[in-house]
């Protein structure tokens, strides 16, 4: 989930996955897959810079979880 604010400085709590395209007309128009539409007051370039950060933020933890399991398998063949 990314965080954008509509034109009336309400928070906006978006599934990134969920995003077809991003227009700039010159308001920003977020349109998602089912057809909904959104103004943010983000621009298209801080919307992108939000998913690539989120994206990189699931990637990270991911990585973590993994590494976390790894150790716990290794450690558990080690002790039989």
């Amino acid at each position: 989930m990314i965080k954008l604010t509509r034109l009336n400085q309400v928070p906006l709590y978006l599934n990134s996955d969920l995003i077809e395209h991003i227009d700039s007309t010159p308001d920003t128009v977020v349109s998602l897959i089912s057809g909904q539409k959104f103004l943010v007051s983000e621009t298209p370039e801080e919307v992108v810079e939000k998913i690539i950060a989120f994206r990189k933020a699931v990637l990270v933890d991911s990585s973590a979880h993994l590494a976390g399991a790894r150790h716990l398998i290794e450690t558990c063949a080690h002790a039989r």
